[in-house]
């Protein structure tokens, strides 16, 4: 059983709702994908930190807003971005991981699952961008990443 403490909320056009109470912080789109995101996470013996849905008509600035929030969060201590492009551009998201990243500085394992609409040209912004990025094409085997990268594993 997952027990949230409502923690953010910002105003449109962000957004975004943050809940808090784990270490793996979850960037997701859609409530019932954040849902299963918390779910699979647990499942696999991690604690979700959150449930931080960026919504289906994401740009890359709120992607940015998002990791802001997350990487605010000291209890957070890796993060996993779960995306599935049904209305969302992954490219639009892989623009917004990235950009965050350089932005922030990401110091955090950070693993990343796209999946639909422009998957194939997000997984090469992701895999030209330099940075340290686990992506996973499969929701169970990013999950479970999630979950070692907190072991180091």
């Amino acid at each position: 059983m997952v027990c949230l403490l409502y923690l953010y909320v910002s105003p449109p056009p962000l957004s975004l709702t943050y809940t808090h109470t784990g270490n793996i912080g979850c960037l997701v789109n859609g409530a019932g994908l954040a849902m299963a995101t918390m779910d699979i996470v647990q499942l696999h013996g991690g604690s979700p930190a959150n449930f931080l849905d960026v919504g289906g008509k994401v740009q890359e600035e709120q992607v940015e807003k998002a990791f802001n929030i997350l990487t605010q969060d000291p209890a957070v201590k890796t993060i996993f971005v779960n995306i599935f492009g049904g209305i969302v551009d992954c490219r639009v998201i892989a623009s917004g991981i990235v950009s965050a990243c350089r932005k922030t500085g990401l110091s955090l394992p950070l693993v990343v699952r796209l999946q639909g609409a422009n998957m194939e040209e997000a997984r090469k912004i992701l895999d030209n961008s330099g940075l340290h990025i686990q992506a996973h094409d499969q929701f169970n085997e990013a999950a479970e990443a999630a979950v070692k990268s907190l072991e180091g594993k």
